[in-house]
Protein backbone atom coordinates (compact mmCIF):
# COMPACT_ATOMS: atom_id res chain seq x y z
CA UNK A 1 0.00 0.00 0.00
CA UNK A 2 2.89 2.36 0.71
CA UNK A 3 4.14 2.00 -2.86
CA UNK A 4 0.64 2.78 -4.15
CA UNK A 5 0.53 5.97 -2.10
CA UNK A 6 3.95 7.03 -3.36
CA UNK A 7 2.85 6.56 -6.97
CA UNK A 8 -0.36 8.49 -6.28
CA UNK A 9 1.33 11.49 -4.66
CA UNK A 10 3.95 11.58 -7.39
CA UNK A 11 1.29 11.54 -10.11
CA UNK A 12 -0.81 14.17 -8.30
CA UNK A 13 2.09 16.62 -7.94
CA UNK A 14 3.10 16.13 -11.58
CA UNK A 15 -0.42 16.52 -12.98
CA UNK A 16 -1.29 19.69 -11.05
CA UNK A 17 1.79 21.48 -12.34
CA UNK A 18 1.42 20.10 -15.85
CA UNK A 19 -2.26 21.03 -16.14
CA UNK A 20 -1.53 24.67 -15.29
CA UNK A 21 1.28 24.97 -17.82
CA UNK A 22 -0.74 23.24 -20.56
CA UNK A 23 -3.68 25.59 -20.18
CA UNK A 24 -1.37 28.61 -20.24
CA UNK A 25 0.29 27.34 -23.42
CA UNK A 26 -3.12 26.60 -24.99
CA UNK A 27 -4.36 30.13 -24.25
CA UNK A 28 -1.24 31.62 -25.87
CA UNK A 29 -1.12 29.40 -28.96
CA UNK A 30 -4.78 28.42 -29.46
CA UNK A 31 -3.89 24.73 -29.81
CA UNK A 32 -6.82 22.33 -29.51
CA UNK A 33 -4.52 19.41 -28.66
CA UNK A 34 -3.04 21.43 -25.79
CA UNK A 35 -6.52 22.18 -24.44
CA UNK A 36 -7.28 18.43 -24.53
CA UNK A 37 -4.00 17.65 -22.79
CA UNK A 38 -4.76 20.29 -20.15
CA UNK A 39 -8.15 18.70 -19.54
CA UNK A 40 -6.45 15.30 -19.44
CA UNK A 41 -4.02 16.41 -16.71
CA UNK A 42 -6.76 18.22 -14.77
CA UNK A 43 -8.96 15.11 -14.77
CA UNK A 44 -5.99 12.99 -13.70
CA UNK A 45 -5.32 15.35 -10.77
CA UNK A 46 -8.91 14.96 -9.60
CA UNK A 47 -8.66 11.21 -10.05
CA UNK A 48 -5.61 10.99 -7.81
CA UNK A 49 -7.47 12.93 -5.10
CA UNK A 50 -10.41 10.51 -5.35
CA UNK A 51 -8.14 7.47 -5.17
CA UNK A 52 -6.37 8.85 -2.10
CA UNK A 53 -9.76 9.54 -0.52
CA UNK A 54 -10.81 5.97 -1.30
CA UNK A 55 -7.70 4.59 0.41
CA UNK A 56 -8.28 6.74 3.49
CA UNK A 57 -11.98 5.84 3.75
CA UNK A 58 -11.23 2.13 3.24
CA UNK A 59 -9.08 2.18 6.38
CA UNK A 60 -11.95 3.17 8.67
CA UNK A 61 -12.59 0.57 11.39
CA UNK A 62 -15.77 -1.54 11.32
CA UNK A 63 -18.86 -0.10 12.98
CA UNK A 64 -22.52 -1.01 13.40
CA UNK A 65 -23.39 0.17 9.90
CA UNK A 66 -20.44 -1.59 8.24
CA UNK A 67 -19.55 -4.58 10.45
CA UNK A 68 -17.04 -5.85 7.87
CA UNK A 69 -15.35 -2.48 7.51
CA UNK A 70 -15.03 -0.04 4.63
CA UNK A 71 -12.49 -1.86 2.45
CA UNK A 72 -14.65 -1.68 -0.67
CA UNK A 73 -14.53 2.12 -0.63
CA UNK A 74 -11.27 1.74 -2.55
CA UNK A 75 -12.98 -0.33 -5.24
CA UNK A 76 -15.90 2.08 -5.49
CA UNK A 77 -13.76 5.18 -5.99
CA UNK A 78 -11.58 3.38 -8.54
CA UNK A 79 -14.74 2.71 -10.54
CA UNK A 80 -15.77 6.36 -10.25
CA UNK A 81 -12.33 7.38 -11.54
CA UNK A 82 -12.79 5.14 -14.59
CA UNK A 83 -16.15 6.79 -15.33
CA UNK A 84 -14.63 10.27 -14.99
CA UNK A 85 -11.85 9.41 -17.42
CA UNK A 86 -14.51 8.29 -19.89
CA UNK A 87 -17.01 11.12 -19.46
CA UNK A 88 -14.81 14.13 -18.71
CA UNK A 89 -11.41 13.23 -20.11
CA UNK A 90 -12.42 11.29 -23.20
CA UNK A 91 -15.70 13.07 -23.92
CA UNK A 92 -14.44 16.64 -23.59
CA UNK A 93 -11.24 15.94 -25.54
CA UNK A 94 -13.23 14.36 -28.36
CA UNK A 95 -15.65 17.29 -28.41
CA UNK A 96 -12.77 19.78 -28.41
CA UNK A 97 -11.21 18.02 -31.38
CA UNK A 98 -14.42 17.92 -33.40
CA UNK A 99 -15.06 21.60 -32.68
CA UNK A 100 -11.56 22.50 -33.82
CA UNK A 101 -12.02 20.57 -37.06
CA UNK A 102 -15.35 22.24 -37.77
CA UNK A 103 -13.88 25.66 -36.97
CA UNK A 104 -10.14 25.30 -37.68
CA UNK A 105 -7.75 27.84 -36.22
CA UNK A 106 -4.10 27.74 -37.33
CA UNK A 107 -1.42 27.59 -34.63
CA UNK A 108 0.43 30.90 -34.69
CA UNK A 109 3.57 29.97 -32.77
CA UNK A 110 4.09 26.46 -31.37
CA UNK A 111 7.21 27.38 -29.36
CA UNK A 112 5.48 27.35 -25.97
CA UNK A 113 3.63 24.19 -26.86
CA UNK A 114 6.95 22.42 -27.39
CA UNK A 115 8.35 23.77 -24.12
CA UNK A 116 5.31 22.66 -22.13
CA UNK A 117 5.15 19.27 -23.84
CA UNK A 118 8.83 18.69 -23.09
CA UNK A 119 8.43 19.57 -19.41
CA UNK A 120 5.28 17.47 -19.16
CA UNK A 121 6.95 14.50 -20.81
CA UNK A 122 9.77 14.58 -18.25
CA UNK A 123 7.40 14.85 -15.26
CA UNK A 124 4.89 12.31 -16.56
CA UNK A 125 7.72 10.00 -17.57
CA UNK A 126 9.10 10.07 -14.04
CA UNK A 127 5.63 9.48 -12.60
CA UNK A 128 5.19 6.53 -14.99
CA UNK A 129 8.48 5.02 -13.80
CA UNK A 130 7.34 5.28 -10.15
CA UNK A 131 3.96 3.71 -11.01
CA UNK A 132 5.62 0.93 -13.00
CA UNK A 133 7.95 0.07 -10.10
CA UNK A 134 4.98 -0.10 -7.70
CA UNK A 135 3.07 -2.32 -10.12
CA UNK A 136 6.08 -4.57 -10.79
CA UNK A 137 6.62 -5.04 -7.05
CA UNK A 138 3.09 -6.42 -6.78
CA UNK A 139 2.86 -8.54 -9.92
CA UNK A 140 5.94 -10.70 -9.26
CA UNK A 141 6.57 -13.09 -12.16
CA UNK A 142 3.12 -12.72 -13.75
CA UNK A 143 2.64 -11.37 -17.26
CA UNK A 144 1.39 -7.79 -17.57
CA UNK A 145 -2.24 -8.56 -18.46
CA UNK A 146 -2.52 -11.47 -16.05
CA UNK A 147 -1.25 -9.21 -13.28
CA UNK A 148 -3.93 -6.63 -14.19
CA UNK A 149 -6.67 -9.26 -14.16
CA UNK A 150 -5.59 -10.87 -10.88
CA UNK A 151 -4.64 -7.68 -9.02
CA UNK A 152 -6.82 -6.80 -6.05
CA UNK A 153 -5.30 -3.31 -5.69
CA UNK A 154 -6.98 -1.08 -8.31
CA UNK A 155 -5.04 1.98 -7.20
CA UNK A 156 -1.74 0.66 -8.54
CA UNK A 157 -2.92 -0.28 -12.01
CA UNK A 158 -5.18 2.79 -12.30
CA UNK A 159 -2.22 5.13 -11.75
CA UNK A 160 -0.13 3.05 -14.14
CA UNK A 161 -2.73 3.31 -16.92
CA UNK A 162 -3.22 7.03 -16.25
CA UNK A 163 0.49 7.78 -16.47
CA UNK A 164 0.87 5.58 -19.53
CA UNK A 165 -1.98 7.40 -21.30
CA UNK A 166 -0.42 10.71 -20.22
CA UNK A 167 2.86 9.93 -21.95
CA UNK A 168 1.15 8.57 -25.07
CA UNK A 169 -1.21 11.55 -25.14
CA UNK A 170 1.73 13.94 -24.99
CA UNK A 171 3.33 12.26 -27.99
CA UNK A 172 0.04 12.49 -29.92
CA UNK A 173 -0.28 16.17 -29.00
CA UNK A 174 3.31 16.83 -30.10
CA UNK A 175 2.80 15.33 -33.54
CA UNK A 176 -0.54 17.11 -33.87
CA UNK A 177 1.01 20.49 -33.10
CA UNK A 178 4.14 19.81 -35.19
CA UNK A 179 2.34 18.60 -38.29
CA UNK A 180 -0.36 21.25 -38.00
CA UNK A 181 2.22 24.03 -37.88
CA UNK A 182 4.72 22.66 -40.41
CA UNK A 183 2.06 21.81 -42.98
CA UNK A 184 -0.09 24.84 -42.10
CA UNK A 185 -3.00 22.46 -41.62
CA UNK A 186 -4.99 22.94 -38.38
CA UNK A 187 -6.86 19.69 -38.96
CA UNK A 188 -3.87 17.75 -37.61
CA UNK A 189 -4.25 19.60 -34.30
CA UNK A 190 -7.96 18.80 -34.08
CA UNK A 191 -7.32 15.21 -35.12
CA UNK A 192 -4.76 14.84 -32.34
CA UNK A 193 -7.36 16.00 -29.84
CA UNK A 194 -9.81 13.39 -31.11
CA UNK A 195 -7.15 10.66 -30.84
CA UNK A 196 -6.42 11.71 -27.26
CA UNK A 197 -10.13 11.46 -26.50
CA UNK A 198 -10.33 7.97 -28.00
CA UNK A 199 -7.23 6.94 -26.04
CA UNK A 200 -8.84 8.05 -22.76
CA UNK A 201 -12.07 6.24 -23.62
CA UNK A 202 -10.13 3.01 -24.27
CA UNK A 203 -8.24 3.34 -20.97
CA UNK A 204 -11.46 4.05 -19.07
CA UNK A 205 -13.14 0.93 -20.50
CA UNK A 206 -10.29 -1.30 -19.26
CA UNK A 207 -10.22 0.33 -15.83
CA UNK A 208 -14.02 0.26 -15.46
CA UNK A 209 -14.12 -3.45 -16.31
CA UNK A 210 -11.46 -4.40 -13.77
CA UNK A 211 -12.80 -2.09 -11.03
CA UNK A 212 -16.36 -3.34 -11.54
CA UNK A 213 -15.21 -6.94 -11.17
CA UNK A 214 -13.55 -6.10 -7.85
CA UNK A 215 -16.56 -4.10 -6.68
CA UNK A 216 -18.94 -6.97 -7.48
CA UNK A 217 -16.76 -9.35 -5.46
CA UNK A 218 -13.77 -11.50 -6.43
CA UNK A 219 -12.40 -14.46 -4.54
CA UNK A 220 -8.91 -15.90 -4.23
CA UNK A 221 -7.36 -17.79 -7.15
CA UNK A 222 -7.74 -21.56 -7.54
CA UNK A 223 -4.25 -22.32 -6.24
CA UNK A 224 -4.79 -20.32 -3.05
CA UNK A 225 -8.18 -21.96 -2.54
CA UNK A 226 -6.61 -25.40 -2.73
CA UNK A 227 -4.01 -24.35 -0.16
CA UNK A 228 -6.80 -23.19 2.18
CA UNK A 229 -8.52 -26.55 1.81
CA UNK A 230 -5.29 -28.45 2.53
CA UNK A 231 -4.59 -26.36 5.63
CA UNK A 232 -8.05 -27.12 7.00
CA UNK A 233 -7.90 -30.84 6.15
CA UNK A 234 -4.47 -31.09 7.79
CA UNK A 235 -6.16 -30.76 11.17
CA UNK A 236 -6.81 -34.25 12.66
CA UNK A 237 -10.33 -33.23 13.63
CA UNK A 238 -11.37 -32.71 10.01
CA UNK A 239 -12.69 -35.41 7.69
CA UNK A 240 -12.97 -33.22 4.62
CA UNK A 241 -13.84 -29.72 3.40
CA UNK A 242 -17.10 -29.52 1.49
CA UNK A 243 -16.93 -25.92 0.32
CA UNK A 244 -14.58 -22.95 0.54
CA UNK A 245 -15.85 -19.51 -0.48
CA UNK A 246 -13.82 -16.30 -0.33
CA UNK A 247 -14.35 -12.67 -1.20
CA UNK A 248 -12.04 -9.65 -1.20
CA UNK A 249 -13.31 -6.72 0.87
CA UNK A 250 -10.10 -4.80 0.08
CA UNK A 251 -6.65 -5.42 -1.40
CA UNK A 252 -5.46 -6.98 1.88
CA UNK A 253 -8.76 -8.03 3.45
CA UNK A 254 -10.45 -11.36 2.68
CA UNK A 255 -13.52 -13.03 4.16
CA UNK A 256 -13.47 -16.85 4.03
CA UNK A 257 -16.28 -19.31 4.74
CA UNK A 258 -15.71 -23.08 4.89
CA UNK A 259 -18.23 -25.91 5.24
CA UNK A 260 -16.41 -28.77 7.01
CA UNK A 261 -17.23 -32.33 8.01
CA UNK A 262 -15.59 -33.09 11.37
CA UNK A 263 -14.73 -36.49 12.82
CA UNK A 264 -17.62 -38.41 14.32
CA UNK A 265 -18.43 -38.33 18.03
CA UNK A 266 -16.67 -34.99 18.61
CA UNK A 267 -18.15 -32.74 21.26
CA UNK A 268 -19.10 -29.13 20.64
CA UNK A 269 -16.12 -27.98 22.70
CA UNK A 270 -13.75 -30.16 20.65
CA UNK A 271 -15.14 -28.83 17.36
CA UNK A 272 -14.82 -25.26 18.64
CA UNK A 273 -11.19 -25.86 19.60
CA UNK A 274 -10.49 -27.42 16.19
CA UNK A 275 -12.00 -24.42 14.40
CA UNK A 276 -9.79 -22.06 16.36
CA UNK A 277 -6.71 -24.13 15.48
CA UNK A 278 -7.58 -24.11 11.79
CA UNK A 279 -8.17 -20.38 11.77
CA UNK A 280 -4.81 -19.73 13.44
CA UNK A 281 -3.08 -22.02 10.94
CA UNK A 282 -4.73 -20.37 7.93
CA UNK A 283 -4.13 -16.81 9.13
CA UNK A 284 -0.49 -17.61 9.87
CA UNK A 285 0.05 -18.27 6.16
CA UNK A 286 -2.57 -15.90 4.73
CA UNK A 287 -2.62 -12.76 6.85
CA UNK A 288 -5.08 -11.08 4.47
CA UNK A 289 -7.84 -13.44 5.66
CA UNK A 290 -9.26 -11.17 8.34
CA UNK A 291 -12.67 -12.84 8.66
CA UNK A 292 -12.50 -16.69 8.69
CA UNK A 293 -15.74 -18.57 9.34
CA UNK A 294 -16.28 -22.32 9.61
CA UNK A 295 -19.64 -24.06 9.33
CA UNK A 296 -19.68 -27.66 10.64
CA UNK A 297 -21.87 -29.91 8.47
CA UNK A 298 -23.05 -33.48 8.86
CA UNK A 299 -21.15 -36.18 6.98
CA UNK A 300 -24.34 -37.23 5.23
CA UNK A 301 -24.43 -33.81 3.50
CA UNK A 302 -21.08 -34.38 1.79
Amino acid sequence: MASSNTALYTALAANIGIAATKFIAASVTGSSAMVSEGIHSLVDSGNEVLLLMGIKRSQQPPDEKRPFGYGREQYFWSYVVALLIFAVGGGVSFYEGVTHILEPEPISDPFWNYIVLGIALVLDGYSLIVAWRAFSAQRGGQSFWKAIKTSKDPTTFTVLFEDGSDVLGLLIAFFGVFLGHELNNPYFDGGASILIGLLLVAVSVVLARESKSLLMGEGVDAETQQQLIKLAEADPAVQNVIRTATIYLGPQEITMVQDIVFQEDMTTAEISAAIQRMHRSIQAQFSAIKHPYTQPVAGGLA
